[in-house]
């Protein structure tokens, strides 16, 4: 019998750090040379870096946070609509270093974090080294948490990596009762707040909750303690969830204003919807097999899109499974069923619509009609996965893990590997695949990856067989063992998970501009620009995403999904003959929208109605022609209308997108808007004739000049979302303001009025901001207070 006990070193957490870090910077590496963490289907690519920059630079130049971002989709709160990891401490890497080294290291420092923190919790758990080493190598290099810098899910990766950290911090207060464990723990839920990931926050919550149940009904039932004793630390432990959840009051009171102006006020919109990017049963071999399902763009499912990685490994499976063996004289039996059980409900969870168990959280659970992608539950998943493999180690370590087990997993690698060679799996492939050309064929193009993969994954299992052997056979010294087993583990989830780590050059150069970009820069008054790429063009991320952001072009359509909705309403997002080709074919919608031009790669625009070629072809940045249209007639970003109408949303809906109807000649506030100046009118009178200039623009700043004093009854229309936070001042004093023309900025003039000025501030965010700094006060000193009284209490 193996000794595993006499194979623990010393500075035990020092050799897991160093092995960690050794492991991320296998996959990470290209970032020492420079390159950004992104690819053309990242959504750091597409939106995520421009949202950063623009909210690093503004934070550089004025030592504050942006509160509104004006270039994309007519404009939104920046903090209310979420832009990413806004109040996150990653955002102070951007402080000292350029935005995309930032993001980098960001992914790189979490999925560090993420082994790191499994490897102490289940050292709290008293697992041995080795045992608690693999169960962190399996955690963070397991297709559910590494892989999620492919699709760039920097807030999923944030709140994975915290997970295991949320239940050690669980397991000292309620199990151990260390007082400084609560500050501790209010401390991680506040980081979740701030991650932003409300989706993963939840199921966070919910997971670390049930294993606080779990702690205090176990303690009861081993007479640990008494039943008073739990019901305290399960109240401290909510107390502490609570205050934890206000040191996120400066990124959720923002966003608690804007539910009822986010597309999503009604919740995701139905359960097809919500259940959309579940995990398919087609795709369970993928645990095993990653290749089978087709990875990254060989993907044949029905999800469309699968950009993250199902692998959980050969090595770890078989060392998971090994917790089982032996399990009713097992000390740690309880808290297996409980991760066994975990596992379970989490596999149903993310299986969403494919069996009935999800209409229990849909219905019950609140939160969850605003989220689709029930997968992501899976990182809980992962480390219950994490915590059998601790176990399962241990026990294989100490010989206990018999030559029938391993033979049954060579016979299970063996058939899986003849399926894969000899054509079975691809048959069994296409018999499940959608009905559709495409995916078909990538079905039959992935036929060598899948053959491929299932000789690798066959490999590690008979080197894993082959060192359970070995052990079996005291052949073999712990140590040795442990640091083979362990290699051949990270090996095997190290080759699939280097192809989710995908890398570009530096974002200036991938963003770099051209004479197309400068053209429109050099333009004196406000503009939109209406971007529109096709071919392969269509993936850079000034057609398809938030990249003229960079460029500080304001972008009619863009990338985010959370914009304001009323806006959405106008240009029909929701239709699939809305966004580009209602705005190309209204051109009360590009008067609304201030657009001006289309940017493109393509010169067919020339057909359109309307349409003028005003600057190139000329290259941009990566070899490809360049166009820019300007569309007739001119559409201003502010005009003062004669009369000041309200009407309700769906007749001035119908009414502004109406040709028959000039925008320019009456301004239609919704009903609740606060102007007085309402007229009741049988026939629209002649346009003022005033023209707007702006003096000024920038993000949440606005000044504006009339060339002739304002009528009576006038209002001035700015092309500019209106949202609650808007003031606007005239000579000198504040004017009624309100939403006008469905979505945009109307201001009631005042008779005479020569100059308007609009600025923005988000109306919960001082209220915010102040409570996170007093939670975030208060946390620590609770978890000094607890440090205090537990040193004095040891001396």
């Amino acid at each position: 019998m193996i000794d595993n006990s006499s194979s623990q070193p010393r500075l035990a957490t020092l050799w897991a750090s160093v092995v960690y870090a050794l492991c991320t910077l296998s996959v990470s590496w290209p970032a020492l040379l420079g390159k950004f963490s992104v690819s053309s289907h990242s959504d750091q690519f597409i939106a995520g870096y421009p949202f950063r920059e623009f909210g690093a630079s503004i934070l550089k130049a004025t030592g504050s946070f942006p509160q509104w971002n004006p270039y994309q989709f007519g404009g939104m709160p920046y903090i209310a609509a979420m832009h990413g990891d806004i109040f996150y401490p990653t955002f102070l890497l951007r402080m000292i270093m350029p935005t995309d080294a930032a993001m980098t290291w960001s992914f790189i420092i979490h999925l560090f974090l993420a082994g790191l923190f499994t490897f102490i919790f289940l050292r709290k758990l008293d697992f041995g080294f080795w045992g608690s080493l693999f169960g962190g190598l399996a955690y963070m290099l397991g297709g559910h948490v590494a892989s999620h810098v492919s699709p760039g899910h920097d807030g999923k990766l944030y709140v994975s990596a915290l997970f295991p950290l949320l239940l050690w911090a669980v397991v000292s207060g309620v199990r151990d009762g260390k007082r400084w464990a609560w500050g501790a723990l209010a401390i991680i839920i506040g980081l979740d707040v701030l991650s932003p990931h409300p989706q993963l926050l939840q199921y966070s919550l919910l997971a670390s909750g049930a294993y606080a149940l779990y702690i205090a009904i176990n303690s009861i039932k081993s007479h640990h303690y008494e039943k008073n004793t739990a019901i305290a630390r399960l109240a401290a432990a909510l107390g502490s969830v609570i205050l934890g959840g206000v040191i996120g009051a400066i990124q959720y009171l923002p966003v608690r204003g804007y539910i009822n102006w986010s597309p999503r006020a009604e919740g995701i919109g139905s359960y097809e919807r919500a259940t959309s990017y579940a995990w398919n049963p087609q795709e369970l071999l993928n645990v095993y097999l990653p290749e089978f399902s087709g990875k990254l763009d060989n993907y044949w499912g029905p999800n469309g899109i699968h950009l993250h990685s199902d692998y959980i490994g050969v090595v770890v499976l078989m060392l998971a499974g090994a917790a089982f063996i032996g399990l009713t004289a097992n000390l740690r039996k309880r808290e297996i069923w409980f991760w066994t059980i975990t596992f379970i409900i989490v596999m149903l969870w993310s299986l969403g619509a494919h069996t009935p168990f999800y209409k229990l959280p849909y219905y019950l659970v609140p939160g969850t009609k605003f989220f689709r992608a029930p997968a992501t539950i899976f990182f809980v998943g992962a480390l219950a996965v994490s915590y059998l493999v601790a176990v399962g180690t241990e026990r294989l370590l100490a010989a206990k893990v018999g030559l029938k087990y391993a033979t049954g997993w060579v016979v299970f690698g063996g058939l899986m590997a003849l399926l894969g060679v000899t054509g079975g799996l691809t048959n069994l492939a296409e018999n499940i695949a959608p009905d559709h050309p495409v995916l078909l064929q990538r079905v039959v193009d992935n036929a060598s990856a899948v053959s491929a993969g299932s000789l690798r994954s066959f490999f590690f299992v008979l080197l894993t067989a082959g060192l359970i052997f070995l052990i079996q056979r005291n052949s073999i010294k712990t140590k040795v063992a442990a640091t083979a087993l362990f290699v051949i583990c990270a090996v095997d989830l190290w080759s699939v998970a280097k192809g989710y780590w995908q890398f570009s050059p530096p974002a200036s150069e991938i963003y770099a501009g051209d004479a197309a970009i400068d053209y429109l820069k050099s333009q004196d008054q406000p503009f939109r620009v209406l971007a529109i790429g096709t071919g392969a063009g269509a993936e850079k991320a000034r057609y398809s995403g938030a990249g003229l952001m960079v460029y500080d072009i304001r972008s009619t359509l863009g990338y985010h999904g959370n914009q304001i909705r009323w806006y959405n309403d106008l240009i029909d997002m929701q239709n699939p003959n809305g966004g580009v080709m209602r705005l190309l074919g209204t051109p009360n919608l590009r008067q609304l929208t201030n657009t001006q031009f289309v940017l493109t790669n393509t010169p067919s625009l020339a057909e359109v109605p309307g349409a003028e070629l005003a600057f190139g072809p000329v290259k941009d940045a990566h070899g490809e022609d360049t166009y820019v249209f300007k569309m007739s007639p001119e559409t201003p970003f502010a005009w003062v209308t004669p009369v000041i109408i309200k009407a309700p949303d769906e007749s001035v809906l119908r009414t502004v997108v109406d040709p028959r109807f000039d925008v320019t000649r009456a301004a239609i506030f919704d009903e609740s808007a606060n102007v007085t100046e309402t007229t009741e009118i049988d026939t629209l009178p002649d346009p003022t004739g005033i023209n707007v200039h702006v003096d000024s623009y920038a993000p949440g700043k606005i000044k504006m000049t009339l060339d002739k004093p304002a009528p009576k009854g006038a209002a001035l229309i700015a092309a500019e979302n209106y949202y609650p936070g808007w003031k606007a001042v005239s000579g000198g004093k504040e004017v009624n303001i309100g939403r006008a023309q469905y979505a945009l900025i109307g201001v009631e003039l005042p008779e005479g009025a020569t100059e308007v000025e609009l600025t923005f501030t988000e109306l919960s965010y001082d209220k915010g901001k102040l409570l996170t700094l007093v939670a975030l006060g208060l946390s620590i000193l609770i978890l000094g207070w607890g440090l205090v009284t537990a040193r004095k209490e040891s001396v």
